[in-house]
């Protein structure tokens, strides 16, 4: 079965890889894609540290990659790196990498719960263990609450619109399967934009059923807490609103003062932390996208750490 078709992988492995015989971490091991481009980069003197929520994904790799000694995974968070480290450890890792994107298995499998394209439990969670699942919170957040999750996670113009019509709907009915949420927008979205609609809506129930602008924030700080002089952290985004953060975040880290503008002269003493090595993200071409269209809206961002 192919699980995923990894993203920007060229790109990502020879802007990430810089000392073969390094320590590096990948915080969405996924299917392994990634992992074993980076693995086949390194030496038998490398450590490579893996992490992924999705059960799913971390049996298949632990089964993917017994053999291979250099390889330690968790069924855990990103966001538990410095854990992690000290687990293994490990104090500076010279590559810290991590793609954002939702697996195309994830999307594609009914039993994942992610999929609109089958009427099944409306969950979206990673972890299953972890948590409520999306249904959860369709029923219970009040209509102000979900346009704003609507509107801000999934930038669906209509969110009004459809948060009324949920709040209208769970009334009489509660809402537990992705086929009732589809058929709630259904009713008054024209066909040519349906796909595009279900798209932002469970996108935007996703990312915050699994919290993962907050997630993102905090594991960008502690990544390049524990990044090795000249060591690279790469990271692919798919969403409008979490490539601002890891923009900003490497933009932020390249200052060498932070002090309000009104103040005449610098007091703060701060050193820059980053290098910015893609000023502009580096985005699919036309052929990987031609072979894979989920590609489309991802940018891979790296910096380096000074």
């Amino acid at each position: 079965m192919n699980h995923h078709i990894p993203v920007l992988l060229n790109e990502s492995i020879d802007n990430l890889v810089t000392n073969k015989s390094g320590y590096y971490f990948e915080g969405t091991t996924g299917f392994g894609g990634h992992s074993e481009a980076i693995l086949s980069k390194l030496s038998q003197k490398a450590k490579f540290i893996g992490t992924d929520k999705d059960a799913n994904a971390f049996n298949f790799c632990l089964d993917k990659f017994k053999s291979d000694e250099r390889v330690r995974l968790y069924n855990t968070s990103f966001t538990n790196i410095l854990n992690i480290s000290k687990i293994e450890f490990i104090e500076k890792y010279d590559g810290i990498f991590v793609d954002l994107g939702v697996s195309s298995f994830q999307l594609d499998n009914k039993d994942s719960g992610f999929t609109f394209r089958e009427d099944v439990a409306l969950d979206l969670r990673m972890d299953k263990s972890q948590g409520e699942p999306a249904s959860y919170y369709l029923n219970k957040l009040d209509e102000k609450e979900l346009v704003d999750i609507f509107f801000r996670f999934g930038e669906e113009r209509n969110s009004k619109k459809i948060a009324n019509a949920i709040c209208n709907y769970r009334s009489s009915t509660k809402i537990k399967t992705s086929g009732q949420l589809k058929g709630i927008i259904e009713e008054f979205t024209p066909e040519k934009f349906l796909t595009k609609a279900l798209s932002r809506i469970f996108q935007a129930l996703r990312i915050y059923v699994n919290n993962e602008l907050d997630e993102l924030e905090d594991f960008l700080e502690k990544a390049v807490s524990v990044l090795n002089t000249n060591g690279r952290i790469a990271v692919i985004t798919f969403h409008s609103l979490e490539d601002r953060i890891v923009k900003d975040f490497f933009k932020e880290k390249t200052k060498n003062c932070i002090c309000p503008p009104e103040y005449p002269v610098c007091v703060c003493n701060t050193d820059p932390e980053l290098r910015i090595i893609t000023k502009k993200p580096i985005i699919p071409s036309m052929s990987e996208i031609a072979v894979n269209k989920r590609s489309r809206s991802a940018k891979l961002r790296v910096a380096e750490k000074i």
